[in-house]
């Protein structure tokens, strides 16, 4: 499941850098998250270091972008040239 950044976001410029994917950028008016690039840090790190870094806790799972571990895992080989 990729993650999304809520509309409570302020913008801090937090999460962006943390991104192991580049999945992050400033959209129209807040920092959104590329589906097809959010592994949710799968074969980098743990846990998602934007939901780490994040403030105000505005990163959540998003239901629309169901994967598995192993989907995940997946894209991050494929993201990675590993696949």
């Amino acid at each position: 499941m990729a993650l999304k950044i809520l509309d409570t976001c302020i913008n801090c410029d937090m999460c962006e850098p943390e991104c192991p994917n580049a999945a992050i950028s400033l959209g129209e008016e807040i920092y959104e998250i590329d589906p097809n690039l959010c592994t949710e840090c799968v074969g980098h790190y743990d846990k998602p270091t934007c939901i780490s870094v994040c403030p105000i806790d505005c990163i959540e799972k998003d239901p629309e972008h169901l994967e598995d571990d192993d989907t995940l895992m997946a894209k991050f080989l494929i993201l990675t040239g590993k696949a």
